[in-house]
C-alpha cells in the first residue's frame, strides 16, 4: 500500500488546492475547502480485458472510422426515449439529477421493471423490502429486475461479473464508497473514483450504466462539476412537488439534442407519460375570463400550447410590482415598456403579474405576443375570444418579429381546435388550404384593434 496522501477540496466545486485557505478561487465560496485523504492502492476496481488481437488499438483516419449508427436500446418510455435521443446507448453513463422526493428512483425502478434487458439496481439508500413495496405498487412482478443493496463498488462488481446483466441502475453515486480511497462516502475523492470505475466499466463491457446524484440546495448536482464532464449524457427531473406533473429535461447528451423534454404525471401507482402536453398546460373553464391568452411554443422538436395568465390592477403601494411565474421578469419590463412607449397604453403605474400555468418555465421568445395579449385583455377587462392563439416576438420598436418552425406551430394549433392563429405578415408560410385562419400582423397595434376593437 502506498503512502498515506492527503489534500485540499474545494466542497462547492471540487477545485483542488495543495494547502488549506478560506476562499475558494475557482468558485469564490468562503470555508468550504476541507482536508481529505487520498491514499490509493496500486490495483484497480474494474480489471480490463485485453484487446481481441492483443494490440494496442491505433490511429485511424477519420475516414476510415465506421460511420454505421449507434443501435439503441428502447427503455419502452417514450418520454425517456426522446430525451435520451431514441433510447439507451450501449455502453453510455446517464447521470439523473433532481430534488429529493421528485420521483428519480421511482422513474428508473419503474422502468428498470418494465425493461426487457436483464437490468440490475443498485441501491444505497433504501432496503431491497423497501424497494419491493414500492415495485408492487409500481407494477405487480417482473422477471428481468435484480435488486442489490450495495454500496462498495467491489462488491458490485463482483455481482455484476456473477449475473452479467445488460443494463445496470446506481441509486445513488453520492452513497457509493472504493476501498482504493479512504474519505468517507459522498466525498469530492469518492465521487470522482467511483465514477471513474464505473465509466472504465461501462465503456470496457459495452454496458449502459444509469446514475441517480443528488442536488445541492443551489439546484446543481451534488459533487465536484467534473462528474458532469465525465459522464455522456445529464438528465434533469424537475417540478413542484405540490403538483403532480414532472419535466425530464436534458443538460448534456453526447448522443442527441439537448432541446427535448418528457413529461409526467405524478400518481399512486407511479409517474404516467403525457403524450399530449397541450391538454394539461391550457386550464379548461367554461366562461371567458379576461387575462388569459394560449401561445404556441416549442420544447425541442415538440410544440406545446400553453396558458399565459395576467393581471393588471392598480398599484396600492408606491412602486408598481412586477411578478412572474415561468417567464423571465426582466423581458416583462421590456415588453411593458414598449406597451407604454410604442402603443400609448399607460401601465407604468400598474401592478402586473404574470403566469405560465402548469408549473413550467418557458423561454421561448415566441410567447411574447400571447403575454402582451394577456396583459392588455386584463388591463381593458375584456377576454380573448376563445379559439385564438399566439406565436410572434416582440421587438423594441413594437413591431412582431417572425418566429422559427411557424408552419409547425400552426399545425399543433389547428389539431388542438383553434380556429384563428396570429403570427408575424414577415414569416414565410409555406402551409396551403389549412383549416385554420391565419391573422398576419405586424405591430402591437394591430393585434389590440383586432382583439379589442
Amino acid at each position: 500500500m502506498s503512502k498515506v496522501k492527503t489534500s485540499f477540496f474545494c466542497q462547492n466545486c471540487g477545485t483542488q488546492y495543495a494547502k488549506w485557505q478560506g476562499q475558494c478561487n475557482a468558485c469564490k465560496e468562503w470555508n468550504t475547502i476541507a482536508e481529505e485523504i487520498i491514499q490509493k492502492q496500486e490495483k484497480v476496481a474494474w480489471k480490463s480485458e485485453p484487446t481481441p488481437t492483443g494490440k494496442a488499438p491505433r490511429p485511424l483516419k477519420i475516414n476510415e472510422i465506421d460511420s454505421a449508427q449507434e443501435i439503441r436500446m428502447n427503455t419502452t418510455d417514450g418520454e425517456l426515449n426522446r430525451v435520451l435521443g431514441g433510447g439507451l446507448v450501449p455502453g453510455s453513463l446517464t447521470l439523473l439529477g433532481g430534488e429529493p422526493g421528485i420521483g428519480k428512483s421511482t422513474l428508473l425502478l419503474q422502468i428498470s421493471l418494465k425493461l426487457p434487458y436483464k437490468t440490475l439496481y443498485v441501491s444505497g439508500e433504501e432496503s431491497q423490502k423497501q424497494i419491493k413495496m414500492r415495485a408492487e405498487r409500481i407494477t405487480p412482478d417482473s422477471d428481468n429486475c435484480y435488486i442489490l443493496t450495495e454500496t462498495k463498488t467491489q462488491n458490485i462488481f463482483k455481482q455484476i461479473e456473477a449475473m452479467a446483466p445488460e443494463i445496470v441502475i446506481i441509486d445513488s453515486i453520492q452513497t457509493l464508497h472504493t476501498d482504493y480511497i479512504e474519505s468517507t462516502a459522498g466525498s469530492i475523492s469518492q465521487i470522482r473514483e467511483t465514477t471513474a470505475e464505473l465509466i472504465k466499466f461501462a465503456k470496457e463491457t459495452n454496458i449502459p450504466v444509469i446514475l441517480i446524484g443528488h442536488i445541492t440546495k443551489d439546484g446543481n448536482i451534488a459533487g465536484p462539476k467534473i462528474l458532469e464532464h465525465m459522464v455522456d449524457t445529464v438528465l434533469q427531473f424537475e417540478g413542484d412537488r405540490n403538483h403532480v406533473y414532472r419535466i425530464l429535461r436534458s443538460l448534456k447528451n453526447r448522443f442527441g439534442s439537448t432541446a427535448e423534454l418528457g413529461i409526467y404525471e405524478m400518481l399512486g401507482s407511479g409517474l404516467r407519460e403525457v403524450s399530449n402536453p397541450s391538454e394539461i398546460l391550457i386550464s379548461h373553464k367554461d366562461e371567458e375570463l379576461s387575462g388569459t391568452a394560449i401561445a404556441s411554443t416549442l420544447e425541442g422538436m415538440r410544440p406545446l400550447m400553453i396558458e399565459i395568465q395576467s393581471l393588471v390592477s392598480t398599484a396600492v403601494y408606491g412602486t408598481p410590482q412586477r411578478s412572474t411565474t415561468g417567464y423571465n421578469a426582466k423581458r416583462l419590463n421590456m415588453i411593458l415598456a414598449v406597451l407604454e412607449k410604442r402603443a400609448g397604453f399607460r401601465l407604468g403605474a400598474k401592478d402586473v403579474f404574470l403566469n405560465v400555468t402548469g408549473g413550467i418555465s418557458v423561454d421561448d421568445p415566441a410567447i411574447d405576443l400571447a403575454v402582451v395579449a394577456a396583459i392588455l385583455s386584463s388591463n381593458e377587462d375584456i377576454p380573448v375570444t376563445k379559439g385564438f392563439c399566439f406565436a410572434g416576438e416582440v421587438g423594441l420598436s413594437g413591431e412582431i418579429r417572425p418566429v422559427n418552425r411557424v408552419d409547425q406551430r400552426i399545425q399543433e394549433a389547428e389539431k388542438l381546435g383553434f380556429n384563428t392563429i396570429f403570427v408575424s405578415k414577415y414569416n414565410k408560410i409555406a402551409l396551403k388550404n389549412t383549416g385554420i385562419k391565419i391573422e398576419l400582423v405586424a405591430k402591437i397595434e394591430d393585434v389590440a384593434s383586432i382583439l379589442f376593437g
